[in-house]
């Protein structure tokens, strides 16, 4: 059966590649060959190589409650209701994700979040009644729409852990505190595809609120702190290569400083060789060799970087002027060194706990 009557299957092919994201279930449901020309694997590769694959930032945040004062988030005393908000960068448009049923109600306070494919995975967080760290796994599909349970996160209940995927199939989660607060070594690889968890050998040291960021088959796991250090964050980072299934050796000066890594992000490949990006201070600093240098500087409205995505050519922020003022993004060309504020409707200025950047 033809993709699209009286059209040659090539043109077909190209005029599905075109569809936006937000229609795929709509695309699925017309006829079983639509359903299965965009599940498959190629689908999703001819959409990245003919540049119509949309990039995508899923932020957990909080709803926005009516102030009394335009343009501020009202202080309140209840507990805030954190849902997933999508921003699409390149057209400046805001959406919201349906939330899984468990969570009707809201989404487990620091909650991590990972895209893997066409899937958004969820992972742990404060149960927002009884505060205790879960380790559940609930996964949304873009192409159906729909959320699944995926299998728990094995060790039990974990609390701030760094996590990162590889784009394609798998979610690496690594460190983080149990419920005694005891830092941990642990880390361990789900493959969404497969909805198995796989243990990775321990790491070298605890690492408490570390932050994860793969590349290139390796995963590098930077900074956090030792139970015994208790928020005193370190400068050393271990990388992963998944190839070889081994810890390299510790690099005890990866960070300038011992500062909060949670800013740090992919910054992919250029003529300077930079590998990866974060924000320092008021700065935007990029590793390239092995010294950090400022690339820019952090639009002065912005002093608490929530979250930071980075793509070919540009660095999303998204970022607050203090405790209880309106979350915003900026659009950064790398290139030109040019900052862009995007416009966020006022539902979607709620605080942002974490978000990550997914390519669909």
């Amino acid at each position: 059966m033809e993709l699209i009557s009286g059209l040659p299957e090539d043109v077909a092919r190209d005029c599905l590649i075109r569809v936006s994201y937000q229609q795929f279930p709509a695309v699925a449901s017309v006829c079983k060959g639509w359903k299965t020309e965009i599940e498959r694997p190629e689908f999703r590769r001819r959409r990245r190589t003919a540049k119509q694959s949309q990039k995508i930032l899923v932020t957990v945040q909080s709803k926005n409650i009516a102030s009394e004062k335009p343009g501020l988030l009202m202080k309140s005393t209840t507990n805030p209701v954190y849902r997933l908000s999508v921003l699409e960068p390149e057209k400046g448009l805001w959406s919201e994700l349906p939330m899984p049923p468990e969570f009707a109600s809201g989404l487990p306070m620091f909650c991590q979040i990972a895209g893997v494919g066409y899937d958004l995975v969820v992972m742990g967080g404060w149960d927002p009644d009884s505060w205790k760290p879960s380790n559940s796994v609930f996964v949304y599909n873009f192409m159906s729409a729909k959320w699944r349970r995926g299998p728990d996160m094995p060790g039990g209940p974990r609390a701030f852990f760094a996590c990162a995927s590889d784009q394609d199939r798998t979610v690496y989660v690594a460190g983080g505190h149990d419920e005694e607060k005891n830092a941990l070594r642990s880390a361990f690889a789900y493959d969404v595809a497969s909805d198995e968890w796989v243990p990775l050998p321990d790491m070298a040291t605890e690492r408490d609120e570390c932050k994860a960021v793969f590349r290139h088959g390796r995963l590098c796991v930077v900074g956090g702190y030792c139970t015994e250090m208790q928020g005193r964050f370190g400068r050393s980072a271990e990388v992963f290569d998944v190839a070889t299934w081994r810890w390299g050796p510790l690099e005890e000066e990866f960070l300038d400083d011992a500062a909060c890594p949670r800013t740090c992000v992919d910054g992919g490949d250029d003529s300077e060789g930079r590998v990866m990006l974060m924000c320092r201070g008021g700065d935007v600093v990029a590793l390239q060799g092995e010294t950090w240098r400022t690339v820019a500087k952090v639009p002065g409205e912005i002093r608490n970087v929530a979250c930071v995505g980075a793509w070919e050519g540009a660095l999303l922020l998204v970022g607050s002027s203090g405790f209880g003022e309106p979350h915003m993004g900026f659009l950064l060309g790398l290139k030109t060194g040019s900052w862009a504020k995007l416009k966020s409707p006022e539902d979607f200025t709620g605080h942002v706990q974490s978000g990550c950047l997914l390519e669909i």
